[in-house]
């Protein structure tokens, strides 16, 4: 059983969020070598783009991680994401089928979003001095009320309420099995792995960017995270993540 000797957990019942939350006590651990923030409730959690995250007051697990892989360059931030999203969508198809990373980090459960990822690195020269890796999976909540298109949570998936401690410290632990990966310079598994797990992975789907609605398949990821997608005319296009949206409809497909 994992004892998570190099890490300190907070806990508050209200935050604005908990990115915020951790950044707060950057120098408060020097120790330890993982912080971990959770809340109740976030006042103004973020999401990717801008966006907002709406979590019933303690229905949810919040958290975040607050690390130093100093040994990680600036162009290689990306593998970060990838490193926590496996971690989540592993432990969360022990509990339901069909779980997967809709990218660049979107937590699905067939076609709806059920949690999500904020990352925010400080860096110093080449390196990453400081990140800071924000969570928010829908646990146990059964109404959702803001305007996001396509909510769900894990005891709506399941029909089972989960416990939200026992889901973060196996996340953890899958965490820092694939964080010790990266220290190993074992990027070409976690980058494997990672595309296993991708949403439409296989196939033929609609996207959209600033020229309109294609049908396309995702070719490859490159190592700086964009994604690179072969339309239906074999033209490959690259993108970034705020310059490509899923199309959704009864099935996703184009």
């Amino acid at each position: 059983m994992k004892t998570f000797e190099n890490y300190e957990f907070i806990h508050a019942s209200e935050v604005d969020s908990t990115n915020n939350y951790v950044r707060s006590m950057a120098t408060s651990f020097p120790e330890k070598e993982f912080v971990i923030a959770t809340a109740d409730f976030q006042t103004s959690g973020r999401g990717q783009r801008g966006n907002s995250w709406e979590s019933e007051m303690g229905k949810n697990l919040l958290f975040s991680i607050l690390c130093r892989p100093t040994f990680l360059g600036a162009n290689q931030q990306f593998f970060l994401s990838q490193v926590i999203s496996l971690s989540i969508k592993e432990e969360l198809e022990h509990h339901a089928k069909k779980i997967s990373i809709k990218w660049p980090n979107d937590i699905y459960w067939r076609e709806k979003k059920i949690g999500g990822i904020l990352i925010e690195n400080d860096l110093e020269g080449k390196n990453i001095a400081l990140s800071i890796i924000g969570v928010g999976i829908n646990l146990n909540q059964l109404e959702f009320t803001s305007d996001a298109p396509n909510p769900v949570s894990l005891m709506q998936a399941t029909g089972q309420p989960k416990d939200a401690d026992t889901i973060l410290r196996k996340i953890l632990a899958r965490f820092e099995f694939y964080y010790r990966k990266l220290e190993e310079g074992r990027s070409d598994l976690i980058a494997d792995l990672y595309k296993k797990s991708l949403l439409r992975k296989r196939g033929y789907y609609l996207f959209k960017d600033n020229n309109g609605i294609f049908g396309a398949r995702i070719h490859h990821i490159e190592p700086d995270g964009h994604l690179v997608l072969q339309d239906t005319d074999k033209n490959l296009r690259t993108y970034s993540f705020k310059d490509i949206s899923y199309i959704f409809d009864n099935e996703g497909k184009a």
